[in-house]
């Protein structure tokens, strides 16, 4: 089952105070990126963010699961949380200030 672009949209929406907010559709499912960094990832209509310190410190308690198939372990953040815009936002920006920054795509050519 692949997540609806409601809840995309709306995941998006409410963790737009950590900065520039983007979704791509990924493998029939969703990447969500901030100020470029990609962090999270929508599958199955759940939230899945990536893993760092500065996020585990913010959860508090973390529960983690597999994205999909064979990935691994991300933080799975659990629905009710989603409608508190200040809480998602705070723990987007944490975990993108504690990602390296993108690598610079190489020029075709």
């Amino acid at each position: 089952m692949s997540s609806q672009q409601k809840t995309v949209d709306y995941i998006a929406e409410q963790s737009a105070g950590a900065g520039i907010i983007t979704t791509k559709k990924m493998f029939g499912e969703y990447g969500m990126y901030c100020d470029g960094k990609v962090l999270a990832f929508i599958c199955d209509d759940q939230l899945f963010i990536k893993p760092t310190e500065a996020g585990r410190t913010y959860l508090g308690e973390v529960v983690e699961a597999p994205a999909y198939p064979g990935s691994k372990l991300y933080f799975l953040i659990d629905g009710d949380r989603w409608d508190d815009a200040d809480w998602l936002a705070g723990l987007v920006k944490v975990t993108a200030d504690a990602l390296p920054a993108p690598k610079p795509k190489k020029a075709k050519g």
